[in-house]
């Protein structure tokens, strides 16, 4: 059974590459609309991954488009951390 990776808050996946995407498309024989119904997202969102003009989605997206394609999540997307997420000086405590 597959088991979902657990992202931390803030957390977005950027496509690796719009090729590596449509080859693995190519390869389960799978049109743009075909992989938006496995993955739960529109064809338009496909069709904007592959032409480039998207290049983002939430973990749980990427998780469902890999797990469509049959490949792990990390050999499409890879993880970036929000930068509003991320500790800055002034959330630091100063030492006393």
């Amino acid at each position: 059974m597959y088991r979902r990776k657990h992202w931390p808050k803030g957390t977005w996946m950027r496509l690796r590459s719009p090729e590596t995407l449509q080859a693995l498309m190519n390869q389960y024989n799978f049109s743009f609309k075909r992989l938006a119904v496995y993955s739960q997202c529109s064809k338009g969102f496909i069709s904007h991954l592959l032409a480039g003009r998207r290049n983002s989605c939430s973990p749980e997206l990427a998780d469902r488009i890999a797990l469509a394609l049959n490949v792990p999540t990390l050999v499409l997307f890879e993880a970036r951390q929000s930068t509003s997420s991320m500790s800055t000086d002034k959330d630091t405590v100063p030492a006393a």
